[in-house]
């Protein structure tokens, strides 16, 4: 089974010397290309040689080599998220040169590797699969439909109030689902199934 992908708990960086050069890996949980393009332009240092990044957003991903020779900086990072397992992440290695050229092996695997290494000890959070159920109970069922929901990690969303009962949306771990739907028709008897909204 492949292990569940995960994104940091907070931003963190790593920093390292490599044949005189500088270089500082800073990465940040993110959950748009709006967030990790901001990200990029609040820690790229105007004073650096070259400030390279990536990120990856479910499918989304982008990388730029800032001037380093093509597939030497980016793509490396980039490389560096998916081997560490990491998704909803941008990461900038920013490089400051140091007299020595390291060429095209030694720059990918300074960039990828201090951008592996920063993510590598960064505290990191299981990235859950969500899904949301919906559901009608009567009034009298409220309070005993929202206690067992939150045994089971649902947590109630959006609550409505009609003439004859209330409506209900809760959101709740993917995996969950079957159990909740379990729970609610044994709740109700039978009388109420609880379907999928997402």
């Amino acid at each position: 089974m492949n292990e569940p992908l995960c994104t940091l708990a907070a931003a963190c960086h790593h920093a390292e010397e490599i044949k005189k050069s500088r270089f500082l890996a800073q990465a940040a949980p993110v959950g748009t290309p709006e967030q990790a393009l901001a990200f990029v332009r609040t820690v790229s240092a105007v004073d650096a040689t070259h400030n390279c990044w990536a990120y990856r957003i479910g499918q989304d991903y982008r990388f730029n080599d800032d001037g380093e020779p093509g597939g030497t900086a980016g793509r490396p990072i980039l490389q560096a998220i998916e081997g560490q397992g990491c998704d909803r992440v941008a990461v900038v290695v920013t490089r400051w040169y140091g007299g020595i050229k390291l060429g095209a092996g030694g720059l990918a695997r300074a960039y990828g590797g201090t951008a592996a290494e920063c993510l590598r000890t960064a505290e990191r959070v299981a990235i859950v699969a969500m899904a949301r159920l919906g559901f009608r109970c009567d009034f009298a069922e409220l309070a005993l439909f929202k206690a067992r929901l939150r045994e089971l990690e649902a947590e109630t969303v959006r609550e409505e109030f009609g003439a004859d009962g209330v409506t209900l949306e809760c959101e709740l771990p993917a995996q969950r689902i079957a159990d909740v739907q379990a729970r609610i028709s044994d709740l109700s008897r039978g009388r109420i199934a609880a379907r999928r909204l997402d």
